[in-house]
């Protein structure tokens, strides 16, 4: 597992300080002179810069589909992977307007191999995971696989020139297992983290929340107290394959100085595990937008992040992480491109 360094503090201070010098009110640009600090500390300069972004979309396949959970069929999950790779779907047309390449990360879905193409990335740990509701969805050992094919999958795309990057995700039935998940990590209740997902009706929804509250007691069971449990062994009995490579593609770009960047609700569950596993991460994370899922906002509070964009998205792929990428482009570019008072000679008031 990567190993994250702490962001330099110091810099952060003296990027502040720079910050406040700027030819323009103290504050006038609001929370994107905050956002240019951080990005100054994770880069260690004074004057970030970000060129080019990335957003790794991992896919998998999850057995709680059975329970009647999702709006959609599992086999749309594969039929989506095909769509990205064809450049059809919302992540490619965000991506492209936000000057990010777009990566498939195949590392669970049930069906066929995919054809060869150049910016899918192959590391199927398992066809799917088991259905959570009455049983583990995977190994402590498949959780540990797909950790480490984010990572690999985050190191390809900093070796292609990304800057900035962020996860996305693709499973139908994921928001269970994330709302499995986050009520796990964070000791809450599967009602205040459930959500519609897809788009469920009042049944499906009522059933949702029923096989969150059964995946959670049988977890329980297995590790006793899921809050002070192994993190990986909690997300091995209660996760999915995508959540855990979306923490791997945070760990292994922050352990390269990079910013990243969480999507939603699924996503976010993963920068939950990540930070579980490595708590310097965190002064790496933005959170690219706010959801609609509830247990979105109450992920996003136990990480202490705002969201850059609420623009009531709750579609996935990686989204609302890259609509946010210019907007972090802007923010360093103000702390790098602006002159001071001194520098410009302009008259302070």
């Amino acid at each position: 597992m990567a190993t994250v360094a702490p962001i330099d503090y110091e810099l952060l201070e003296r990027a502040r300080a720079r910050q406040d010098r700027l030819t323009k009110p103290p504050g006038s640009l609001g929370r994107l002179e905050e956002l240019g600090v951080r990005l100054a500390a994770i880069q260690r300069s004074e004057r970030p810069r970000l060129g080019p972004g990335a957003v790794v979309v991992a896919a998998a396949d999850h057995g709680v589909t059975a329970e009647g959970v999702s709006a959609y069929p599992a086999e749309v999950t594969p039929q989506m992977v095909l769509n990205f790779l064809a450049g059809g779907a919302a992540i490619n047309q965000i991506a492209r307007t936000a000057e990010a390449e777009v990566y498939v990360l195949d590392v669970g879905v049930n069906g066929p191999e995919f054809p060869a193409h150049e910016r899918l990335i192959s590391a199927r740990v398992r066809a799917g995971t088991g259905n959570i509701a009455h049983e583990p969805a995977m190994s402590p050992a498949e959780a540990m696989a797909a950790l480490h094919a984010g990572e690999n999958a985050a190191r390809r795309a900093i070796s292609e020139g990304a800057t900035l990057l962020a996860a996305g995700d693709m499973g139908i039935g994921n928001t269970t297992a994330a709302a499995a998940l986050t009520a796990a990590l964070l000791g809450l209740a599967a009602a205040e983290v459930t959500g519609r997902g897809t788009g469920v009706d009042d049944a499906a929804y009522a059933r949702k929340v029923a096989v969150v509250e059964r995946a959670l007691e049988r977890a329980t069971a297995e590790l006793g107290d899921l809050v002070k449990a192994d993190p990986l062994e909690v997300a091995a009995q209660l996760g999915g394959l995508e959540i855990v490579a979306a923490a791997g593609v945070f760990l292994a770009a922050a352990a390269a100085g990079l910013p990243v960047v969480t999507d939603g609700f699924p996503v976010t569950a993963g920068a939950l595990l990540a930070v579980r596993l490595e708590p310097n991460l965190k002064g790496y994370l933005f959170a690219g937008h706010c959801s609609v899922e509830p247990g979105h906002a109450r992920q996003l509070e136990a990480l202490g992040l705002e969201p850059v964009l609420d623009l009531g998205l709750r579609l996935g792929e990686g989204t609302g992480a890259v609509l946010s990428f210019p907007i972090l482009r802007a923010a360093a570019e103000v702390l790098a491109g602006m002159a001071t008072f001194d520098e410009a000679g302009v008259s302070e008031g």
